[in-house]
């Protein structure tokens, strides 16, 4: 062959690759102005690692504490990993990712998802995706797809995405376009804010259930996230965020507090502080008392960075030059 025709077959090749490349991007949602869930957890790695507190969890994290406020009112650095739908041996992996990157003094566990295990209806590719779509390539996101995919998805499709989104392509907006080569920060250290107000008005009657246990699979992987604090001399700190829906049935909380009670874990009940914190569930919830707005998410944020000062041994890092002008940003995004 030729020098001309292999250098000729090279290029075809090169430039097959890169359209391949290209269209990847293109097809694949962007999270930027819609779907803005989806962003959360790849804007972690922009960020300075070198935070104290690390919360891991769903979205009873992300729209309820917010870093920014916990800085202000107690100079603690914290960071929000969370996501839609996060359970719980997403979480676990979530959390051995991030331990590569720092080692905080304190992890933070939102134990809302120990409810669902992986025969549970809330186990659906919309949510995975959103998890998944954005982490960084490594073994755990390798485990977690393994972990999470559902009947009718396949790995390769998080591989190559275009095999997912290929339907996309009549679809496509600005957005896919402006946000082909950058991205947009959507939260605050994890944090999305969410300024709306509608308040508690009626909520669905409390249905007794067949069956209030944890599943085996749920405690393993809680086994899994205590150990790992543990062997890394993390103090691991299980909470329930205030909220009315979905019911967090006594029968629940009293299984996490044996499980903290005989592990030596702190675990914190903060539906137990409404009045304490001062939510009011007319003007502090987005959504019917689901999940908290910006004024509620400030009230539990003071509360809990208290909370956390009293309670643990945490630096006072006011002052900081990155945060304090992370604080300005923030202050301008929420008037």
């Amino acid at each position: 062959m030729k020098a001309r025709t292999v250098i000729r077959v090279i290029l075809i090749i090169i430039i097959f690759i890169l359209l391949f490349v290209l269209l990847n991007m293109l097809l694949q949602p962007k999270y930027a102005e819609t779907l803005v869930e989806g962003s959360m957890i790849s804007q972690y790695y922009e960020e300075p690692k070198d935070h104290e507190v690390i919360f891991i969890g769903d979205c009873e994290v992300y729209a309820n504490f917010s870093p920014m406020v916990m800085y202000e009112e107690q100079g603690i650095k914290a960071y929000v990993r969370g996501s839609s739908q996060q359970l719980i041996w997403q979480s676990y992996q979530i959390l051995k990712e991030t331990l590569k990157y720092e080692k905080p003094k304190v992890v933070v566990f939102n134990v809302n998802s120990m409810r669902y295990d992986k025969s549970s209806e809330k186990v659906s590719e919309a949510y995975n995706r959103l998890t998944i779509d954005k982490m960084k390539w490594s073994r755990e996101k390798v485990d977690i797809i393994l972990d999470s995919m559902t009947e009718d998805e396949t790995f390769l499709s998080y591989v190559f995405p275009i095999l997912r989104y290929h339907s996309r392509y009549d679809k496509l907006t600005s957005e896919d376009f402006k946000y082909l080569f950058k991205r947009k920060n959507n939260t605050y250290n994890g944090f999305l804010i969410n300024k709306n107000i509608k308040g508690v008005t009626a909520l669905p009657t409390k249905r007794r259930l067949a069956e209030t246990k944890f599943s085996d699979e749920c405690y393993s992987y809680l086994d899994k996230i205590t150990k790992l604090c543990k062997d890394n001399d993390i103090k691991l700190v299980l909470i329930k965020a205030p909220s009315l829906y979905p019911y967090w049935y006594d029968e629940y909380d009293e299984q996490i507090r044996n499980y903290a009670q005989q592990n030596g874990i702190d675990y914190y009940n903060l539906k137990n502080n409404v009045e304490e914190i001062g939510i009011d569930y007319s003007q502090d919830t987005y959504d019917g008392g689901l999940h908290l707005n910006l004024t509620g998410a400030t009230k539990l944020s003071k509360f809990f960075a208290n909370l956390l000062k009293q309670n643990y041994d945490l630096t006072d890092f006011r002052g900081d030059s990155v945060y304090e002008e992370k604080l300005k940003d923030y202050k301008q995004a929420i008037q």
